[in-house]
């Protein structure tokens, strides 16, 4: 897993399969640095991502949960029609912005 962050905003860029192993290495992780830098922002990236199953929505909704109670926002970024599919479907867009490249 890579993570970028800058200033309050942490960036997570996914890998190609986000199962229970990685979600639990991004719930570790991701917490440990919203903790430590003050997070209020969180962006995952999906731009690498062709599978997820339901740990990897309960690793992006727990984020969700931790930074919504501090005013903050969760995005999702990049994602394939694959991945948008399963996040409508499993009710995380109502929660997070899923944002486009090119969107004008």
């Amino acid at each position: 897993m890579k993570y970028q962050v800058e200033e309050n905003c942490l960036t997570i860029f996914l890998p190609k399969e986000v199962d229970h192993h990685q979600a639990e290495e991004i719930r570790k992780d991701a917490d440990a640095m919203i903790e430590r830098n003050h997070i209020k922002y969180v962006i995952f990236d999906f731009g690498e991502t062709e599978f997820m199953d339901s740990s990897g929505i309960g690793a992006v909704m727990g984020r969700y949960r931790l930074v919504h109670l501090i005013g903050g926002e969760v995005w999702g970024v990049h994602a394939n029609a694959r991945i948008k599919k399963i996040l409508t479907m499993s009710g995380v867009t109502k929660i997070m912005q899923i944002y486009e490249e090119d969107q004008r």
